[in-house]
C-alpha cells in the first residue's frame, strides 16, 4: 500500500504565523521604546504596566475563543486558543520578571513582604501561579494523559481572569475606567458561558473545548 502525505495547509500556516507576529508586536514595540529611550521618565514602570496589560488582554482573548466559536458557528477560533494562552503566560512572566529584577533588584525579602502585605501583588502573583500549570499542560500529550481532569484543571483560567482584573483594579488608584472595561469584558464572557450552561438540556455533554 502506498502512503500519501497530506499536503500542508498553507493558509493555516500563514494565519498562525500572522498570529505569532501580532502577539510579539507589543514586545517589539517595548524593545524599540527602550532602544529609542521613548518610554518616558520611568521606563521600568512603563514596561511593567504594558506587559501586565497585554497579559490580561490575552487571557481575556483566550476566554473569548469558545464564545466566538459558538457565535460564528466555526471551529477555527479554538485552533488559536493554545497560542493565545501561551502568549498570555509569556507576557505575565515578563510582567513578574520586570517587577522582580528591574524594579526590586531581586531583593527577595522585599519581594516576599510585598506578596504578603500588598493585596494587589498577592492576587497578581496568585494569578501567575495558576497560569504555570496551564502552560505546562497545554500540549496534546498532556490532554491525553490527564483525560477529563485536563478540562477541570484548565478551568483555572476563569480564576486567572478574575484575579487579573482584581489586580488591575487594586493597582489603579484614580482612573478606574480601563480596569472596569476589562471587568465588563470578563463578566460578559463568563456570563455567556453560564447562560449556555443553564440552557443546555439535562444530560447533554458540553461542547468540546468549552
Amino acid at each position: 500500500m502506498v502512503l500519501t502525505r497530506k499536503a500542508p495547509d498553507w493558509r493555516w500556516i500563514g494565519l498562525k504565523a500572522l498570529a505569532h507576529a501580532l502577539a510579539l508586536l507589543p514586545l517589539a514595540l517595548l524593545v524599540r521604546g527602550v532602544l529609542d529611550n521613548t518610554l518616558g521618565a520611568d521606563p521600568v514602570a512603563a514596561i511593567t504596566h504594558q506587559t501586565g496589560d497585554w497579559a490580561l488582554r490575552l487571557v481575556l482573548l483566550g476566554l473569548a475563543m469558545t464564545p466566538l466559536r459558538r457565535l460564528l458557528g466555526q471551529p477555527w477560533p479554538i485552533r488559536f486558543r493554545r497560542l493565545v494562552g501561551l502568549y498570555a503566560f509569556f507576557y505575565a512572566t515578563l510582567h513578574l520578571a520586570t517587577y522582580v529584577v528591574l524594579d526590586l533588584g531581586q531583593y527577595w525579602q522585599q519581594i516576599l513582604e510585598d506578596i504578603v502585605k500588598r493585596p494587589y501583588i498577592t492576587v497578581g502573583f496568585a494569578a501567575w501561579l495558576m497560569l504555570v500549570p496551564l502552560a505546562l499542560t497545554s500540549t496534546r500529550g498532556w490532554m491525553r494523559r490527564l483525560g477529563r481532569r485536563w478540562g477541570q484543571l484548565h478551568r483555572l483560567v476563569y480564576a486567572v481572569g478574575a484575579l487579573g482584573v482584581l489586580h488591575f483594579l487594586w493597582l489603579v488608584k484614580s482612573d478606574l475606567r480601563e480596569p472596569l472595561v476589562y471587568a465588563a469584558v470578563l463578566a460578559l464572557l463568563l456570563g455567556l458561558r453560564l447562560w449556555w450552561k443553564l440552557r443546555r438540556p439535562a444530560g447533554q455533554a458540553p461542547m468540546r473545548g468549552a
